[in-house]
Formats: structure tokens, sequence, C-alpha cells
């Protein structure tokens, strides 16, 4: 008996929530090889067998258009149990794929998903009447509440193989017009709230009203969930529990070893700081835990209930338009938001880009021109207190950056912009256990592929100050920043301390006695310049050390030349 099941549908038919009823709550997420398209592995136990269960990629046909499609079609055997999960509120749309899966003569078992919903709609099925056309087991499943999943489960042992048949795309084509008139009923009903709320968020004119609210009131809730974590649970256990041991390590290591000062760090009128220390094991810790991890907790439990709610494509669609200039498709401009919040967050869910140019497009574009929350909050307090004009330089210069370097890299990028291909699923109220089972997937995910990168790179700058390099860069630099930004040289200082934190750079220029025009210069090149060293790290990651360091270059000429700008200009 195969020990391998592979979950086979259309995008956005609960391919996620029917894997997640059936895995258990450990779950792996892996590159397919070769790739950079992701799927998820979790275990099935049905008596003493244990089943490998596979989420694969999206795909509407075994006839691949994408980079997803196509990994989704290599990953098909013969040797495994295919669940082919059909929408059934949309079953033409879904039953090509299911005959060509039935073609190849695969042991199949079909999951007719979102059957509460055929209620809502109208629709009536004949379960056996499909499975005879289909000639496999049809089971119905609503994912979200775990209705019919066990018998799934059940119907995984009486798969069979079966002949394989030949026929063109043609043919089943009208032979899904047949199963479909023959099985399916419709009725007359009244549009529900949630369907004409899903009409308007798709107008132009009302989706875009609907896409500002919605992004509003997800900040509002990202940043009370990820401030409310950090002072009311991080800080206090990190000062409570984590502090006195440091002290003691302080103490052990002796202030000016050289071990201190790698993982302590320097200590701030005499005693450490978790903040500003600068160690390892201080702020390298302190600022994945206490600082970023919170704000990914948030974003990841919104995220996950706009996927769930199936809000997300409708911004994707929304916003295609304008994304195209930029040589994005819709879907790019989630990592863009998420990077409002962190960019640590932002660069990961660019996986979601299937062609590497628009990976390193939009990962070129977060890692300049989108300020995190943190940095913006800094930028508003130094630069806002002399009035909101100035701060429309720095955040207009920013978006302009975006904008205009968007389209440069459209241009001159060998490559096209995708055209978005994907599915408008209903609205659909989240299940909880679902969204907090993919926040767990995600968390452990940013842990294991983000924290041991940003250790290392602290690790780095750290060695780089005991080596004196960094103060030989202050003064090779120094020069630029008074003559070409028109800033003094102790800003120097802050733009080192920006790769650590963008955020505790922006404060340090404030003691510096500023000018307007200084603040405006100083906060604009701090935003452009190389991002905190945890996003700088899993850039590195994501892109490799080519790809890196071809952003670098753009980060260093880009803040250059527009601090030159601003500089020049008659700021007042």
């Amino acid at each position: 008996m195969a020990n391998k099941v592979l979950l086979f549908g259309n995008p956005n038919v609960g391919k996620s929530a029917v894997f997640s009823r059936l895995s258990g709550a450990r779950v792996n997420i892996s590159n397919y090889p070769g790739s950079t398209v992701e799927f998820t592995e979790g275990k099935l136990k049905i008596g003493s067998d244990v089943f490998s269960v596979i989420d694969v990629p999206g795909t509407y046909s075994l006839h691949p258009f994408s980079k997803a499609e196509e990994v989704a079609v290599n990953m098909l055997s013969n040797d495994d149990i295919i669940i082919n999960v059909v929408d059934a509120t949309n079953i033409e749309r879904n039953l090509f794929l299911t005959l060509q899966l039935a073609d190849s003569g695969c042991r199949m078992v079909v999951a007719l998903n979102m059957w509460d919903d055929t209620k809502h709609k109208g629709i009536y099925i004949d379960i056996e009447k499909l499975e005879k056309e289909l000639g496999v087991p049809v089971v119905p499943t609503c994912g979200l509440t775990g209705d019919g999943i066990k018998k799934l489960a059940d119907k995984l042992n009486v798969a069979k193989n079966r002949t394989p048949v030949k026929r063109s795309d043609v043919q089943r084509w009208e032979e899904v017009g047949k199963i479909a008139s023959s099985v399916q009923k419709l009725t007359h009903r009244h549009h529900t709230l949630l369907e004409r709320l899903e009409d308007l968020s798709l107008h132009p004119v009302s989706g875009l009203a609907i896409a500002v609210f919605v992004i509003f009131i997800s900040f509002g809730l990202i940043r009370f969930i990820g401030e409310g974590l950090i002072n009311n649970v991080m800080d206090p256990v990190f000062d409570l529990l984590w502090m006195p041991l440091m002290q003691k390590l302080s103490v052990f290591f002796g202030s000016t070893s050289v071990v201190h000062k790698i993982l302590i760090g320097d200590l701030i009128n005499g005693s450490i700081d978790l903040k500003m220390s600068m160690g390892v094991l201080t702020t390298g810790i302190y600022i994945q835990l206490a600082a970023i991890l919170p704000y990914i907790l948030s974003f990841y439990l919104v995220l996950g209930i706009l996927e769930d709610l199936g809000y997300l494509p409708r911004l994707a669609v929304l916003a295609d338009n304008i994304m195209h200039k930029l040589g994005l498709h819709g879907y790019a401009v989630i990592p863009m938001i998420l990077s409002l919040g962190c960019k640590v967050p932002g660069i990961l869910s660019t996986r979601m880009l299937e062609e590497r140019r628009e990976k390193f497009i939009a990962s070129a574009l977060v890692a300049m021109a989108v300020p995190c929350m943190s940095q913006i909050a800094m930028i508003i307090g130094l630069v806002g207190q002399k009035g909101g004009q100035y701060l429309s330089i720095v955040f207009g210069t920013l978006f302009i950056v975006l904008v205009v370097k968007g389209i440069l890299l459209n241009k001159f990028m060998p490559g096209t912009s995708p055209e978005i291909l994907v599915e408008i699923p209903p609205y659909r109220i989240p299940d909880p256990l679902s969204v907090l089972k993919k926040l767990w997937m995600r968390l452990v995910g940013y842990l294991v592929d983000a924290m041991p990168y940003v250790l290392l790179g602290v690790l780095i700058v750290n060695l780089m100050y005991i080596l004196n390099i960094i103060q030989f860069l202050a003064d090779i630099f120094s020069p630029l920043v008074t003559k070409l930004w028109g800033l003094p040289k102790e800003a120097v200082s802050a733009l080192l301390i920006g790769f650590m934190r963008k955020d505790v750079a922006v404060a340090m220029l404030a003691p510096l006695g500023l000018t307007v025009k200084q603040m405006v210069v100083g906060s604009t090149v701090l935003a452009l310049y190389f991002p905190c060293i945890a996003t700088f790290m899993v850039l590195l990651k994501e892109l490799g050390t080519k790809d890196m360091l071809k952003i670098t270059g753009l980060m260093i000429t880009v803040a250059g030349l527009v601090g030159f700008i601003l500089n020049v200009m008659p700021i007042r």
C-alpha cells in the first residue's frame, strides 16, 4: 500500500484546510528540489498505517503554465494515492483536472470540498451518480469544520489503480459539461450579504475604499497585538529571566574581554542594554524574539485571517494593474504591506512569487523604499515635530523612489511581468484552529529560516568592530556624509548603527542638533540604504550572494543620489 498521499486541486479550493484536518500538528514546509516553490508535508495515521500527506501547489491542469504548476505535475506519481480536492460550488471548472488525474490511472479519491456552501448557493449534487461518472470514490467534505474528513481518510484504503485513458483536452471539456449537467441541479436563491460584499470588494471604486479600510484596520490590529506582546510579555520576560543571566555572564567574562564584546557587547553607562549593547546573546537574541517576533506573530495572524476569509486574491486583483508597471503582478502587494510592519516577513513572503525576476524586484523595492513600522514611528517623532510638510517630503521621496526604481528594473531586467492567474474564492468565515495552525507553522519557519542568519550577522558586525573595520569605514565615508549629504560627521555613527537597528539609528540623530533639512536628509537616507541586519541576512538566504550584492549596490547608489538631491533642495 502506498505510504504517500498527494492533495491535488485548483488554487483556492480549500486544499490547505483539508490538509490541516488530515495531518497532525507537526508539519514541514520545504522547497521542491531545484526551485523556490514551497510545499507542506504532514503525517496521517489510519490504523497501523502511517501516511505522508503532501499539500501539492495548486494547479488548474497537468499541462503546466507556471513554475508552481510544473512542480505539482512533477510530484505526481502512480505509486501514490491522490486526493483531488474539488470546489463543490464550481465543479465545472474543477472537473477538468479531475478527469486528467483519473485518465492517468492513479489511485484517487475526490474530496467534494466546501459542501456546506452548496446549500447556501442552491446547488444540489448527486454524489452516487458523480462517483459512477468518474469511476472513483467521492466524499463531500468541509475542510473548515472537519465534516467528512474521517470518511475521506477511510476511503484511501479502497482507492485502486485503473487503466489509463487517452483522450484530448477537447474531449475532456465535453465530458465535463456532460457530467456537470447530469449530476448538478441549480435552484433560484437571493444573494447573501457576503456575496454582495464580494462584488463590492472587486469594483474599482468601492473595492479601493474597502482595501484602504481593511489595510487600516489590519495595521491597527497588528500594531496593537505586536506592541502589547512587546510591552506586556516579551520585555518583562527578558528583564526578569534573561537579563540576570546576561549580567552573570558579563561578570564571568569580564567587560573588556573579546568574548564579552562578541557575546554580551558593550556596557551602556556601566550596565547591559539589551537594545543597544549589540552582543550576540543580548541584542542579537532580543531583536529577534522581543522586537521582531511579536510583530511577525501579529502579522501572520492577520494575514492568515485575510487568507482564509478570501480577501487577499481580491486585493491582488485590485493592485495588479499598478504592480505590472513595476514588473510585478498583484500578489506582490502583500510583501510590501507586510514590510510596513517588519521587513523580515515581507522578504520571506516573496516566496509566493514564482519567478526569480519578480522576487528580485519585490525584494529590492521592499529592502529600500518600504520603511518598517518602528522606523516610521521614529521618523514621525523626529521630523514630524517640525511640521507635516517635512514628513511628506520624506515619505513622498520614498514613494517616488519605489515607483521609479520599479519602472526602471522592469524596463532593464530581462523578462516580462507575468499575468496574474488567480481564482477568486467566495468569502468564508475563517476557522480559528486552521488560522492558529497556519500561524504556528509560519512562526516555526521564521525561527528556523531567519534566526540563525541574524545571529551570524550580529557576530560578523561585532568582529568588524573588534578589528576596527567599522571605524575604518567611518573614516572613509565621513567626508561623503558631510559633503554629499550635508550631515555632521557625528551622523556616521547613526548610519552604521542603522545596519543593526534602523529605529535606534533614527533616534540617534535627535541629539545632534540637526537642522530641518539635515533631519529630512538623514531620515530619508537611513530608510533607503542598508536594511537592518535581520533583513539583510534574510535577503542573503532568499536570493543568494550574487543578487544580494546587486541589491546592495543599488541601495548605495540610490541612497547617495537621493541624499544629494535632497541636500541641494531649498528645504527650510
